[in-house]
């Protein structure tokens, strides 16, 4: 099949694609990391590019429905700028992380000369208190000196190869770089300038926060951030999964791990920080994420009983996954709750102590799916409600990330309908907060009734549409459509009904909750009194919402900060209930009646 040059300038990348490919695929070829909220299935119209081909126009093309024929140069437009929320508000108490570095004086050869040097550094270990990896000690003999061999550890080649190039049969001075009992790393000496760092990352299914942490003096040297490459396959979890089972499971998984290699990377420089100082890397994500970048195929996610493959908290080599980190470096992966409620949500319990305090409280974490748990730490209930990814502006027709040229808030001033844009330029779309607030506007307004029903101040394509900003001759303006508020009605009804159910299986009322965290950036930016008037919050619980910003981050953080907040992490996922909404009779009508949009207040 004939080949065909594929120039993005804008990127300064050119490819060769096989005839029949498409566009939205040849960016992904390229590396680059294209919005396709449905999945390249031509339906959003997200995935627009400039097509030039010689001796023709220029055409503003769907990249997914565009195919090569020829030699083509593609602009991509103007990538948005995505602002990525990265702090949290955790109770992160004191500093005792596993990893550690211990100063050892190997036992003097001439004393010991019938000792292999592996057995030298397990009497080194045992003589500082250090336990085997089993838990076991070395016994002791008739003088008090421990005998090595009989409760050592077991040989580890990896670690033998260090220990032979750190001075092979001389008498001297180690550091070794441990994990709980683990042997990481070694060198020759004190270690000079050497520093014990880990990093944590957050992977949502649009976005990724990382974080690089100094453990031994626990200050955070940097933070980054960035656009989940994923989303070149669909904006949702259920897409991705599909496509993993129709074989892209290897090109999911591998381009989210280079993506985290390539962040911590960016947090090294950014921190001053070298890799091979990196001795840990902490994740959390929801569970799909989680069999996505592990390489699990996550069929049993997606048919009924709707369960992962597994749900404990994973220790692994770090190079396995390739992340490139230091010598013998970790990657541990928090424990899940159900099939829908992932690690990010245990990293939320274990930043709010839900888990561990009296006060009945609700943890919500609204993105492109939303998590729910409520209770405290005598009981607690979890659920996921398939929220959709309409409240992160996908399946909105002027919908965006929370990027500059968003619309981040709306409020009434005069009778009229008062914008603020992320940036502070020219409004060219509207995000998630934006549009709760657009939409408790246009209800405040008159333009919406409780049904649901939109009265327009405009039209496109024959049918009524709001406009937030007109269109002028720089651009067609930002509007809502009545698909656009029945996108909201399903997404809200589905969160609502969640937060009524467990309550009801709690038995609880909702007036008894004493607090409510929003995690996540939707629900940091989030207008409470804007959720609550158009009830994706339910009113009883108005007044006592509080932001906590990125909880799961901040869960991932306290794992390589605390040496038990793993075992924490899970003891709060072995105990934390697990609602199946869509099992419940009840589920399909208390969703329909929270369709509805609350009349005035």
């Amino acid at each position: 099949m004939a080949e065909y040059t594929v120039f993005f300038p804008r990127e300064k990348k050119q490819i060769s694609v096989e005839e029949g490919t498409n566009l939205l695929e040849a960016q992904i070829q390229a590396g680059l990391h294209p919005n396709a909220p449905c999945g390249g299935q031509g339906k959003c119209g997200k995935c627009l590019v400039r097509v030039l081909r010689p001796g023709q126009e220029a055409q503003v093309v769907k990249a997914c429905c565009e195919k090569v024929t020829g030699d083509v140069t593609v602009e991509t437009l103007e990538k948005e700028e995505l602002h990525v929320l990265t702090e949290g508000v955790a109770q992160l108490g004191g500093l005792s992380p596993e990893l550690r570095r211990l100063h050892l004086q190997l036992p003097s050869r001439r004393d010991h000369w019938e000792l292999s040097e592996w057995e030298r550094l397990c009497l080194a270990l045992e003589e500082a208190g250090v336990p085997a990896e089993d838990g076991t000690v070395a016994e002791e003999t008739v003088d008090g000196v421990a005998e090595p061999g009989s409760g050592a550890r077991k040989p580890d080649l990896r670690v033998a190869r260090l220990l032979a190039r750190a001075g092979g049969n001389r008498d001297g001075e180690l550091t070794v770089v441990m994990s709980g009992s683990r042997v990481l790393d070694l060198w020759e000496g004190a270690g000079g300038d050497r520093r014990l760092l880990a990093a944590a990352f957050d992977i949502g299914t649009t976005s990724i926060a990382g974080y690089l942490l100094d453990v031994e003096s626990g200050e955070q040297l940097a933070t980054d951030s960035a656009m989940n490459p994923q989303v070149s396959f669909g904006a949702d979890v259920i897409q991705r999964a599909d496509y993993a089972l129709a074989g892209g499971l290897e090109e999911l998984s591998r381009c989210v791990r280079r993506e985290i290699d390539a962040m911590l990377g960016r947090l090294c420089e950014k921190g001053g920080a070298r890799r091979e100082d990196v001795y840990q890397v902490s994740l959390v994500g929801n569970s799909c994420m989680h069999h996505l970048f592990l390489g699990l195929l996550p069929e049993s996610l997606v048919h009924a009983p709707y369960q992962p493959v597994f749900r404990e908290a994973i220790r692994i080599p770090a190079d396995s996954v390739g992340i490139h980190a230091g010598e013998g470096a970790e990657m541990l992966w928090l424990p899940l709750i159900a099939g829908f409620v992932g690690a990010d949500t245990v990293g939320g319990l274990l930043a709010t102590r839900l888990g561990e305090e009296e006060p009945l409280t609700l943890l919500i974490d609204i993105g492109t799916n939303g998590e729910l748990v409520l209770g405290n730490r005598d009981r607690r209930i979890a659920c996921s409600t398939a929220a959709g990814p309409a409240l992160e502006g996908a399946k909105i027709s002027c919908g965006m990330r929370g990027a500059d040229g968003a619309i981040e808030h709306v409020q009434v001033e005069n009778g009229q309908l008062r914008c603020q844009v992320i940036g502070g330029g020219r409004a060219v779309g509207i995000c998630g907060s934006g549009l709760i607030d657009a939409i408790a506007s246009l209800l405040e307004v008159g333009a919406l009734d409780e049904s649901g029903r939109l009265e327009g101040n405009g039209q496109q394509d024959g049918q009524p549409v709001y406009y937030l900003t007109q269109p002028d001759a720089e651009g067609p303006g930002v509007s809502l459509s009545q698909r656009d508020i029945r996108e909201v009605q399903l997404a809200k009804g589905a969160i609502a009904a969640g937060i009524h159910l467990l309550a009801e299986r709690l038995e609880v009322r909702l007036e008894d909750v004493e607090r409510v965290y929003l995690a996540g950036a939707f629900g940091t930016y989030l207008n409470p009194e804007s959720a609550c008037r158009i009830g994706l919050i339910p009113g009883e619980l108005r007044g006592r919402l509080q932001a906590v910003g990125n909880a799961a981050g901040e869960g991932a953080k306290q794992v390589v900060r605390q040496r038990e907040a793993m075992e924490r992490a899970q003891k709060l996922a072995a105990e934390t209930e697990f609602l199946e909404l869509a099992s419940l009779p009840q589920f399909q009508d208390a969703f329909v009646d929270e369709l509805e949009f609350p009349e005035g207040l």
